[in-house]
């Protein structure tokens, strides 16, 4: 705050502020106020009204507005430039239409005080993105990769840790969570998908205490979209083919409704490495989704459905002599049901009130050789929220929230349930002055059933004292409820024994601060952030493979368990419709494993990311590439297939190559690539896979590809939308 009356005492004297009307005395909303002769301007905000900073040398400030004869001012000439009050003549004038056209950008940058980044359809275009796993593929910040090559489990990891510790959200609702998070990437079809926002470290308090190192938001196709229909149709050399299909119909002015549909299926066996075992599981999956949106007056309601069925199979392609068939096979059945209220009390002010709800059953029945874990999950979630504008500066936001968890497990021939119900409360206040300071500081309070109460305080600032330069600041508490099985249920494809012991509830502190130049170079601007992270655990549970060889203990750990991660990034236009970006990121990431402190096993110790992606003038080809370079890191302990016990082993670095080609039509696009064209792979990503039933057995120390190059191709169709 002492920083805010610095800055408003200072900048008091170098604004010029006013009003814009039309000749009746109504005030113009979307004016357009800038200093002659240069970009520097602002628009009239809800109420006409504007705050533009003075430019040294000048002194002339030109007002337009559509429809409207544009004034200049010379505001030397006003002896009062706090309160200008500007009339613009109307312009009988006509043009006939124009049409303009630029290219979107894939990306951008969250606004307010929160460090992250929106991802588009235009980004999601450059790649198959046949799911939410495969949309990261050109973002430098979240990796994913397999977690196990025998269950095709894959893992998001944001700042160096695992994507336990990202809090997952379906359009600001808590989703995919336990049972369904070493799966639930694919649970969300990339055809789905309107765009995602990622926020990094520390984020708001509104969504619960679970984010420690940042959020994933998905935000799907709206009902209230453009009506039509559209269809993907994709396929590859893996055998995998896919159908996602969106259609959206407005009923009424107020109501609308929207259906999402996607089937996909694997046709072919995979085994490169001639192991006689799949080298990823074969699934097939059905999903459906109907949601609806009406909005009359003060009163806004979304709400929908979903159902999902899939099923994973993998194991041995045939069995060895005299020996059973090695099998895995992982049955899902997921039902969703959501709905949002909002009550708009006073517009001008932003003052509301919504009651979110959200309902999951989740059920899935699993067997890995003759081990069986089966899992019937139930999870309520309700949420009361009011927001309010005190002024332009000043915003609160506060409410209250109930989540209920419950699990009834079993697990070979014993029956373990989980049971577990938070209550929980938060104010969060926001001060913003002109995007030049924002402070948000934020304050959960929750009670946990099993846990008892904690407090989650989290804080933001961000400063951007020009439109060249920003920075950010945050700090911030999270919590996490581990639960073993139902989260690391796909360990059980090992052969080694599981152990588990009594869990506690996870805590850690996550403090970071980011940096942006906007830098104008030529007719375009260099864009260069900076960033590091810090999180510390004061409580942690882990999945210790380090105390023994033949044992994954899943245990808690008050040892000090840390993640640095710093990150460089930079993109520029090159020219005309030809988009490049790099970036750098390294991490050390360490656990207490084993029993001593040790960097945390199958992580990267970096990351470099170049990316580049050329539109011809008309529209009609892109052309989308990307290069990785992953880090080498430790492999945990292990025996192999000779029963002989392998000490300090590492993994090298390794490259990955991806390449698209898209046409574009006026109705359609049609598009063809390859992955992994560098055609790495991992040599032994299953260990004794002609002995599954042996303690050596051992197919979840994946750290890079399992198989080589793959090429796709697919056709995305609209009917009756541009």
């Amino acid at each position: 705050m002492l920083i805010a009356c610095v800055v408003l005492g200072v900048d008091a004297q170098n604004i010029v502020s006013g009003t814009v009307k039309n000749p009746t005395g109504e005030t113009l909303i979307g004016a357009n106020v800038y200093w002659a002769k240069t970009s520097k301007g602002v628009i009239t905000d809800n109420n006409g009204n504007f705050k533009i900073e003075k430019i040294s040398g000048k002194n002339l400030l030109v007002v337009s507005f559509i429809g409207f004869e544009a004034d200049t001012i010379d505001v030397n000439k006003i002896s009062d430039n706090q309160n200008i009050n500007i009339v613009l003549k109307d312009n009988s004038q006509t043009v006939g239409e124009v049409e303009v056209k630029e290219r979107r950008n894939g990306t951008s940058q969250i606004g307010g005080a929160l460090n992250g980044m929106r991802i588009n359809q235009a980004e999601l275009f450059k790649a198959a993105c046949c799911n939410l796993g495969e949309s990261f593929t050109t973002n430098p910040s979240v990796d994913v990769s397999y977690s196990d090559a025998a269950t095709g489990a894959k893992q998001i990891k944001l700042l160096g840790l695992s994507g336990l510790y990202v809090q997952m959200l379906a359009e600001n609702i808590p989703d995919f969570r336990l049972t369904a998070s070493p799966y639930a990437l694919g649970y969300v079809p990339g055809a789905w998908l309107k765009g995602i926002q990622v926020s990094k470290g520390a984020s708001s308090v509104k969504n619960g205490y679970e984010s420690i190192t940042g959020q994933i938001d998905v935000e799907y196709l709206k009902p209230d979209d453009d009506e039509g229909i559209g269809l993907n149709i994709y396929g590859n050399s893996e055998g995998k083919i896919e159908i996602n299909a969106d259609a959206n119909k407005h009923l009424t002015d107020h109501l609308s409704t929207e259906i999402l549909a996607h089937y996909d299926n694997s046709l072919a066996d995979m085994d490169e490495n001639d192991d006689n075992f799949f080298d990823k599981p074969n699934i097939k999956q059905v999903n459906f989704h109907n949601r609806w949106h009406y909005h009359k007056g003060r009163y806004i309601f979304h709400g929908g459905y979903s159902i999902l069925d899939e099923k994973r199979e993998s194991g041995q392609l045939k069995p060895l002599e005299n020996e059973d068939l090695y099998k895995i096979s992982i049955n899902t059945r997921r039902y969703g049901a959501y709905m949002k209220n909002a009550f708009v009390l006073d517009p001008e002010h932003g003052t509301n009130i919504a009651l979110i709800t959200s309902s999951t059953i989740h059920n899935m029945d699993s067997e890995f050789g003759k081990k069986i874990y089966n899992n019937d999950e139930k999870n309520l979630y309700a949420q009361l929220v009011f927001e309010t504008d005190f002024s332009p500066m000043h915003n609160l936001s506060a409410g209250l929230s109930v989540n209920s968890d419950q699990m009834d497990q079993k697990y070979i021939a014993e029956n373990l349930n989980e049971k577990e119900t938070v209550l929980g409360g938060y104010a969060q206040y926001t001060f913003n002055y002109d995007d030049k300071v924002i402070f948000m500081a934020g304050l959960r309070i929750d009670n946990s059933s099993i846990y008892n109460s904690f407090l989650t305080p989290r804080f933001h600032l961000k400063l951007k004292p020009n439109d060249i330069f920003s920075i950010r600041l945050s700090a911030g508490k999270g919590y996490r409820s581990p639960h073993a099985l139902a989260e690391n249920h796909f360990l059980m494809s090992s052969g080694r024994n599981i152990i588990i012991e009594k869990l506690a509830q996870e805590s850690a502190w996550n403090m970071g601060s980011s940096m942006s130049w906007k830098i104008p170079v030529g007719h375009k601007h260099l864009k260069i952030n900076t960033e590091y992270y810090y999180t510390t655990f004061q409580s942690q549970a882990l999945a210790d493979y380090d105390m023994s060889p033949k044992d994954i203990i899943i245990k808690s750990s008050e040892e000090k368990s840390y993640s640095h991660t710093f990150q460089a990034d930079a993109s520029y236009d090159i020219f005309k419709g030809f988009e490049f970006s790099a970036a750098y990121r390294l991490n050390d990431v360490k656990a207490f494993s084993g029993g001593e402190l040790r960097t945390k096993p199958l992580t990267n110790k970096y990351k470099a990311l170049l990316t580049a992606s050329y539109k011809t003038p008309l529209g009609i080809w892109q052309f989308d590439a990307n290069l990785q370079l992953n880090g080498g890191g430790r492999l945990p302990d292990y025996i192999n297939e000779n029963g002989d016990l392998v000490k300090n082993s590492t993994f090298k670095a390794y490259e990955q190559l991806n390449f698209q080609i898209t046409k574009w039509f006026r109705k359609f696009s049609v598009y063809l690539g390859g992955e992994n064209l560098t055609c790495y792979k991992q040599k032994n990503p299953i260990i004794s896979s002609q002995n599954p039933w042996s303690e050596t057995f051992e197919p979840t120390l994946v750290y890079g590809p399992v198989s080589g190059i793959m090429i796709y191709a697919g056709v995305r169709l609209n009917f009756f939308r541009d």
